[in-house]
């Protein structure tokens, strides 16, 4: 799924307000943490997750790690906190991208 900027400086504006859904701990990304993720984003399209651990480097790995896993779109990134967007077009009321 590809956006284009327009649209995702549009999704970093309604991510701003959310809270983190997810928020990974010492123990990192685990495949119960990613089940929770592919949750939250069927039910969300889109949503923030809380990573505290390691060192940047680690930060960088696991959330590129969601990214590809999840076959989501990192929105925004700042500190700790990524927001990802993948659009569920079987939700009731889906988030609806504006056009070009």
């Amino acid at each position: 799924m590809s956006i284009t900027e327009k649209q995702k400086r549009w999704l970093k504006k309604q991510a701003h307000h959310l809270k983190p859904v997810v928020t990974l701990g010492q123990h990192g990304l685990t495949e119960a943490v990613l089940a929770e993720i592919e949750l939250a984003l069927s039910h969300h399209e889109l949503l923030k997750v809380k990573v505290n651990a390691g060192d940047r480097e680690e930060r960088d790995a696991a959330i590129a790690l969601i990214g590809e896993r999840t076959e989501a779109v990192l929105v925004g990134r700042i500190g700790h906190v990524a927001s990802f967007f993948r659009a569920n077009p079987e939700k009731r009321d889906p988030i609806l991208l504006p056009s070009l």
